[in-house]
């Protein structure tokens, strides 16, 4: 039952001690600010990382071939190298064991109409498996298939704004939209998290564009998904392989960077997030288990000092016929309700101070610092008891010296 009078006398006795009040709540502002900091670095971090993969699928690997800068074999500089469908099935049959996706890619816009409603868009060549290394989301219908890539079909697969733009209220799913002349019907429409610029691209199977407009089976690039479970070690080792494998295949000195090349620039990044994050993985927990412990000794000390500095008070109580229960009752009540305002304090000064630097942590990998309230909360949750533990027992001890004993102590 809630009992005013004795709320009432908590809080005047906060009031008429306002420093020793200051001095306990201080440790507690201090440590969950601490600890509110840290843990939203880790936090950043881990944004940063999601950040970087929202285009495209983490694993993602593309490849990339261009023209030979060095003489290798008799060949000259400068000879044109291009990648071709049987690319697609080489790399997919030389590292099986370590590819979960690849997708041959063209690239190239076109002018698209339905009925009265035309617009430029870009049409991308591309295999089933690129639905995942894009990461686009089907919404309605499906993607491409392999039967499509096979058989040549004239289907396409549209991004949402692509809809938005030529069927306007109308579904586009099981409409024809005219390409350069050609009917193609979609069979899907898509999102995308990469942003409008993805949700504006037309989907269709390469040897369909390769058969109606280029001709041949050329690819501007091949990406590759390799397996989850490969470390980013094994990552590099295998696009290195796959690299010199082509670089083999089309004679190119396995020293040249032009004529085949790898866009690692993910995996690089995820290299070096790695480390960073195996860094403050370790090291952010154990500062910040640190704070706590050092807030839990101080709270600690500074309820023992207070405890005994109440000792006369607590002996006048006792005098005027209080219960040992209500002087253990009050001082737990004065601690858990000093540690309880002092560490929102403390959280709020922490979450000020990850937004006002937010911002210029963008140079170190680290977006959007922000914390999970609820580690926060447990982290105070731990220093309430840890102060309640500290100020019963000698508040325990208290309670139970004659009230003669209490009064002439110094």
């Amino acid at each position: 039952m809630f009992d005013l009078d004795l709320w009432r006398e908590i809080l005047q006795s906060i009031n008429k001690n306002r420093t020793r009040a200051i001095l306990s709540g201080f440790t507690v502002v201090f440590a969950i600010m601490l600890f509110t900091i840290l843990f939203g670095i880790a936090n950043g971090l881990e944004n940063t990382f999601q950040k970087l993969f929202v285009r495209t699928a983490e694993n993602a690997i593309t490849f990339y071939t261009g023209t030979t800068s060095k003489p290798f074999k008799g060949y000259q500089i400068g000879r044109q190298i291009q990648m071709t469908n049987s690319d697609v099935d080489f790399i997919a049959r030389e590292f099986r064991d370590d590819i979960e996706y690849i997708s041959g890619t063209l690239r190239r816009n076109y002018n698209l109409s339905y009925k009265e409603k035309k617009g430029d868009f870009t049409v991308m060549g591309v295999s089933p498996d690129y639905q995942f290394l894009q990461k686009s989301e089907i919404i309605k219908g499906r993607f491409i298939n392999y039967r499509d890539l096979e058989s040549k079909d004239k289907f396409v697969a549209v991004g949402r704004l692509v809809e938005s733009d030529l069927f306007g209220k109308e579904s586009a799913l099981g409409k024809y939209l005219e390409l350069e002349g050609v009917a193609y019907k979609v069979v899907g429409v898509y999102s995308d998290d990469g942003g409008d610029s993805q949700e504006r691209i037309v989907y269709a199977p390469y040897t369909t564009i390769q058969k109606l407009y280029t001709g041949d089976d050329k690819l501007l690039n091949i990406m590759v998904g390799y397996k989850p479970n490969l470390t980013v070690d094994q990552a590099f080792a295998l696009v290195n392989n796959i690299t010199l494998k082509l670089k083999n295949k089309y004679s190119v000195a396995p020293s040249d960077q032009r004529a085949v090349r790898a866009g690692d620039r993910i995996l690089t990044a995820k290299k070096r997030l790695d480390n960073i994050s195996f860094g403050l993985g370790i090291l952010i927990p154990i500062i910040g288990f640190g704070t706590l412990i050092a807030g839990i000794l101080g709270i600690s000390n500074i309820m023992i000092f207070i405890v005994k500095e109440r000792t006369k008070e607590i002996g006048i109580r006792k005098a005027l016929g209080a219960s040992p229960r209500s002087i253990v009752s009050i001082i737990l009540l004065e601690t858990i309700l000093i540690t309880t305002i002092t560490g929102y304090i403390g959280l709020v000064i922490g979450v000020g101070i990850l937004k006002s630097i937010g911002s210029s942590l963008e140079r170190y990998f680290i977006t959007d610092p922000s914390v999970n309230i609820s580690i926060v909360f447990s982290a105070t949750i731990v220093l309430i008891i840890a102060g309640a533990i500290a100020g019963f027992i000698p508040a325990k001890r208290a309670s139970k010296i004659k009230p003669i004993v209490a009064l002439r102590n110094d």
